[in-house]
């Protein structure tokens, strides 16, 4: 058993004054592993003001100082990729090899950072001006248990990058992952409050990261819900925001595409990290008079998807992180049968053979209609919708007609006709015939899929604030 009870304040490892002990599962089994001590109001505020302190002497370090940081901390979460691995499986059930490449992304985006560091220039010239880049303050950091060891490095990366110091929220969910990320970084040797984790609920340590004075910028993944109450709060100190939020991905199937390709594809980009992604192509939009190919492609290969025990190189989807997760993918499923949806495939229930943990059938729905609730609210869960169009036009209003904006897929034989049709789609990402992830390219979401954007420059200077300097 797991016992947790440290957060890192100002270079050290203390007991929080928080004494809420928050129960840790493997959700493979459903059984407690654990627990974790939370951190409280007392704890983010302590938190805060050793980052204040050290801003000042930080954000005037040198660029190659940071760099230096940067390549220590890479090192240093690489040196417990094997220890992080198991982490990731034994509290989020990440299939073995999704659980690998969470690892070693951990370690892959601080140095992603050192690289976009050195090639930046913090002061051009524009006009009689010179326009300084300068570091926003004190960051508030909060992070999703859908791949938490990833975003607090992501995150904490281009704060540090910026001259930022920080403080992390990490998802009360992936302690273990969390308290292996903040031993690797504290050998990584940084100035004392440069960077501190309390890990703690939303509703105590997170409400003060986003309403706090001496907090200037807050960087959210997480929900659309909270993140507009976190737009809320930071409004009355009118704090930087970048918000990453939820996401309802189009799938967009050209008739002219190679179906045995694209519907193999169209899969993985659905049931990515076990369908627990923003980013998951949920809506995969088809021609109506290739329906038929699709759907039998469809169960021919999901009779290939493995839903089970994450430690099992063969399968490629786990459990859901927790059984309240579970319950709402399983309305989610009761609702599209409700709702007339054709099942395809799965359906209610835990998987064949499997007798514990927080399993879902991996699901198709098809001959959806983009009003139905199936379609319409992010599920984060293995339950596909196949939606017929008659022309392109039809696509693209389809593609687009959704609150969110963050990911969109276009598989097709015809790349230029692609690239076309990408333009007219609002989305952050549009990604033709690949599942690729280029991490110097901006991120982020149009609409209410979020705010501003992380990764490589752009995500560098959303912890910057220009000043123009004239004389």
């Amino acid at each position: 058993m797991h016992h947790i009870d440290h957060v890192y304040i100002n270079g050290a490892f203390v007991t929080p004054h928080g004494e809420e002990l928050f129960e840790l599962f493997n959700p493979a089994t459903g059984q407690s592993i654990g627990q974790v001590r939370l951190a409280d109001e007392l704890d983010a505020k302590g938190a805060i003001a050793a980052a204040k302190q050290a801003f000042p002497e930080f954000s005037r370090s040198t660029k190659s100082l940071r760099v230096t940081h940067l390549r220590h901390m890479h090192a240093a979460i690489q040196s417990v990729e094997d220890e992080l691995t198991e982490a990731i499986i034994e509290e989020y059930g990440a299939p073995i090899s999704r659980a690998r490449w969470m690892a070693k992304h951990a370690a892959g985006v601080l140095e992603d950072a050192a690289v976009v560091l050195e090639e930046y220039t913090f002061s051009r010239r524009i006009g009689i001006a010179e326009v300084v880049m300068q570091p926003l303050g004190v960051a508030g950091l909060i992070t999703p248990w859908n791949s938490n060891a990833g975003f607090i490095c992501g995150k904490l990366a281009a704060a540090l990058a910026a001259g930022c110091t920080a403080v992390i929220k990490p998802s009360e969910m992936s302690a273990l992952q969390t308290a292996i990320v903040t031993r690797a970084l504290h050998k990584a040797g940084l100035p004392p409050g440069v960077f501190n984790i309390v890990t703690g609920r939303g509703e105590t340590v997170g409400v003060v990261l986003s309403s706090h004075p001496d907090i200037a910028k807050v960087s959210f993944t997480g929900s659309t819900a909270i993140g507009k109450s976190i737009l809320g709060s930071g409004a009355q100190t009118l704090k930087r925001v970048t918000l990453e939020l939820g996401g309802k991905s189009p799938v967009l199937i050209l008739e002219d595409a190679d179906l045995s390709a694209a519907v193999p594809m169209a899969i993985q980009a659905g049931f990515m990290n076990s369908g627990q992604a923003c980013i998951a192509g949920t809506r995969i939009l088809v021609p109506e008079q290739r329906l038929a190919e699709v759907e039998t492609l469809m169960i021919e290969e999901l009779a290939k998807v493995r839903a089970g025990d994450p430690r099992d190189p063969d399968t490629s989807v786990g459990p859901m992180v927790s059984l309240k997760q579970w319950e709402r993918v399983q309305r989610y499923i009761q609702l599209g049968i409700e709702e007339g949806a054709h099942l395809v495939v799965g359906g209610p229930g835990l998987p064949e053979g499997i007798k514990a943990g927080w399993f879902v059938r991996p699901t198709v729905f098809s001959r959806v209609t983009n009003q139905m609730t199936i379609a319409r609210e992010e599920i984060f869960g293995p339950v596909l919708s196949i939606i017929t169009y008659a022309n392109e036009e039809e696509a693209i209003s389809i593609a687009n007609d959704t609150p969110y904006g963050l990911q969109a897929y276009i598989l097709s034989s015809d790349p230029a006709r692609a690239r076309k049709l990408a333009s007219r789609i609002d989305a952050g990402r549009v990604l033709i015939n690949t599942l690729a992830h280029e991490p110097r390219a901006p991120f982020g979401g149009f609409k209410q899929s979020g705010i501003g954007r992380e990764y490589g420059t752009f995500g560098l200077e959303a912890f910057l604030e220009p000043k123009s300097i004239l004389s």
